[in-house]
């Protein structure tokens, strides 16, 4: 893992734990600001540590939305503990490990939820998706960045007004020019 990539990764989940210390109405925002902080990092390095960190950030902040009083954060401050001990001790595969843990342990919470948890965790991925292809990433790199069908993906920003926010509308006869240009 790049350096870079380990100290925000590092600075991120210690804001994290932070935010789960002291429960307040504004977690879930500044969870979700620290979710699309390491999803710039994924778009500029294109890795998958960052994107598992981005979307297991946001399925909790969506978990603690809905359903706060189920959650163990002394169990996931724990965890999370052991991530950045990981981390700063460059055992990159204890730390995806502990990443997985605690997947898995958000996916027990409670058998009424372990649905919702799976399609939470999804659609974290697609919204994290819908992220790096802000960042000028292609759907085909972001959907295997983050191991899912670009498919998947595609649905969802199809529905999305993204590219309307950054494109200017062409006008016809210039394209026109520019495509007979282009054969000339």
């Amino acid at each position: 893992m790049h350096d870079i990539i380990k100290k925000d990764i590092i600075s991120v989940l210690t804001d994290f734990a932070e935010i789960l210390k002291v429960k307040e109405e504004s977690d879930v925002v500044q969870m979700k600001e620290l979710s699309n902080h390491v999803i710039h990092n994924a778009s500029v390095f294109q890795d998958e540590d960052s994107v598992s960190v981005a979307v297991l950030i946001y399925a909790l902040s969506k978990i603690i939305e809905r359903k706060q009083r189920d959650l163990d954060y002394n169990k996931i401050l724990g965890m999370l503990n052991s991530c950045i001990f990981s981390l700063k001790n460059n055992q990159d595969e204890e730390f995806r490990k502990s990443v997985k843990s605690i997947f898995s342990f958000v996916r027990t919470i409670d058998e009424k939820l372990k649905l919702y948890i799976h399609e939470v965790i999804n659609q974290a991925q697609i919204k994290k998706g819908c992220k790096l292809c802000e960042h000028g990433i292609s759907a085909a790199r972001a959907s295997e960045v983050l191991g899912m069908s670009q498919w998947e993906l595609m649905h969802y920003l199809g529905k999305t007004t993204m590219i309307d926010q950054f494109s200017e509308p062409v006008n016809v006869l210039k394209r026109l020019k520019i495509a007979r240009s282009l054969f000339q």
